[in-house]
């Protein structure tokens, strides 16, 4: 909010007593708590969304004025809120908000019930639910990896795709449909993966389904009756990755990564059948996988070892050539795994497998058996923006923007986290930062969140020591909100080191 506007007063001729900004009214404050008061309604507008992150408050001189309160009450009450973490002072720039107070109250309300607040823990092993309750997490700025744009989300584009659908459609294909997917999506997928990522298959290979994580569920008993017991993962790699595989029963031996990609003599040592990769951009490094670690691996695989390749976000790709999947080079032991999660939205849970031939049949049984298949509609619809050529045109819009978003978060690291190192700018939605200090990555995600700020420590992602760090996503926000996100990072980082 800039500074307050000016208006007129009552038709007398005598000046409004309280001001436009907030509609505060000083008669409201008690006897000599004027500061207090001040102080708390201004807390309150924070709270409440009144006062965004970013939010200027007006000169101190202009809003004593319009209260008709001594300076010092002002100056006071913007003191305290200082003091909080909730606002800075910066000279020329005025007053400026810079994190939210956690919400107030014991519950929070949710679709108009009131559920109850689930607390984030950030030491020790994280639970099954530890990313639900970081999103129901209270914060005004959200750097957790994995979120796209979604005001980008397209949204005339697929109510346009949608009604032409809807036109066309038949009764009949109003039933049920094929369980590995609508054939027009399968064919609009293969035509896309052959065009973006490299990839020949035929629409029959393909099956389409609920994201990159009901593609895992379904592999679990597949691949324990072909007697996997463990799948092999990559350190640092996703922990939501891990809890799925964990949660069918398989356990996740670790294998390093270096600045090459996955070694694939530990991947040799720990004697694991199966490895689930992110070859194209290594979550959370950002590591591109070397064009001899891909021989490798193929090498690994022709002995009888299965790759799990997790395509997440491959596309979105700024400062290097195109990569082409793991799965262009390995078909016969490979189970390649995509999904629009990441390049339009979640909500619509579509994704794709193309399993290798020997599986095929299985995990078509086991998506039959699972749900009968995807929502025919939805299918239609993205088959539809593929086909046109939209679904291209919204990744070279969002590749624009991203880049700006992009580069300052690498700018505020710079400015605020002095010798921290970014890793994975290349690519992706996410930065990865490692930093000297002495000081535990879940004390310092910790310590962000009580100011407003979410973001993952990179110890989450982690099985073997390592360096400490956070992971910062930073597609959702525009770059004004993402640097002050990265700043309050780095006055959390100061006031930690100066403590230990």
């Amino acid at each position: 909010m800039g500074a307050v506007s000016e208006r007129e007063g009552p038709a007398s001729g005598t000046a409004a007593h309280g001001s436009d900004f907030l509609q505060l009214r000083p008669e409201e404050a008690p006897s000599g708590g004027k500061a207090d008061w001040l102080a708390g309604r201004l807390r309150q507008a924070i709270t409440d969304r009144r006062l965004t992150v970013g939010s200027r408050l007006p000169a101190t001189r202009v809003l004593a004025a319009e209260l008709r309160v001594s300076r010092g009450v002002v100056t006071e009450a913007y003191r305290r809120l200082a003091e909080d973490g909730h606002v800075e002072g910066r000279r020329r720039g005025g007053t400026v908000v810079v994190a939210a107070p956690p919400a107030r109250g014991p519950e929070a309300t949710h679709a108009g019930r009131a559920v109850p607040h689930r607390p984030i823990t950030f030491t020790g092993e994280p639970g099954a639910d530890v990313f639900d309750a970081l999103r129901a997490a209270d914060a005004r700025i959200d750097l957790t990896p994995g979120r796209p744009d979604l005001s980008a989300f397209p949204r005339t584009a697929w109510l346009r795709a949608e009604r032409a659908v809807l036109a066309e459609l038949s009764t009949a294909d109003l039933g049920y449909g094929d369980p590995r997917g609508a054939p027009r999506l399968r064919r609009a997928v293969a035509d896309w993966l052959a065009r973006s990522r490299g990839i020949r298959v035929e629409p029959d290979g393909i099956l389409i389904v609920a994201g990159t994580a009901q593609a895992l569920t379904l592999l679990h008993p597949v691949l324990s009756a072909d007697g996997v017991t463990d799948v092999a993962v990559e350190d640092p790699g996703s922990l939501g990755t891990r809890q799925h595989l964990r949660n069918g029963g398989l356990a996740t031996p670790p294998v390093p990564v270096d600045d090459q990609g996955p070694r694939v003599d530990a991947l040799r040592a720990t004697g694991a059948r199966a490895v689930l990769l992110t070859p194209a951009h290594q979550f959370p490094t950002g590591i591109v996988t070397s064009g001899e670690r891909r021989r490798e691996l193929l090498r690994w695989a022709a002995d009888g070892g299965l790759v799990l390749e997790d395509d997440y976000d491959a596309e979105h790709r700024y400062d290097r050539p195109p990569v082409p999947a793991l799965r262009s080079l390995l078909a016969d032991r490979l189970c390649y795994m995509g999904s629009v999660s990441k390049l339009l939205a979640p909500a619509l849970r579509i994704g794709w497998m193309i399993p290798p031939p020997h599986h095929l049949r299985a995990l078509t049984d086991a998506k039959r058996f699972t749900d009968l298949g995807n929502a025919v509609l939805p299918q239609l619809v993205l088959a539809r923006l593929m086909e046109s050529g939209r679904l291209e045109r919204h990744l070279r819009l969002l590749r624009t923007r991203h880049i700006r978003r992009r580069d300052a978060v690498i700018g505020a690291v710079t400015e605020h986290l002095p010798g921290a190192v970014v890793h994975g700018a290349a690519a992706g939605l996410h930065l990865t930062v490692t930093y000297a200090p002495d000081v535990p990555d879940t004390e310092l995600a910790a310590a962000a969140l009580a100011r407003g700020v979410k973001c993952h420590p990179l110890s989450w992602h982690r099985q073997l020591p390592g360096p400490q760090g956070l992971v910062l996503g930073y597609a959702a926000d525009p770059p004004g909100v993402l640097t002050e996100g990265v700043r309050i990072l780095g006055r959390a980082l100061r006031e930690l080191t100066r403590r230990s």
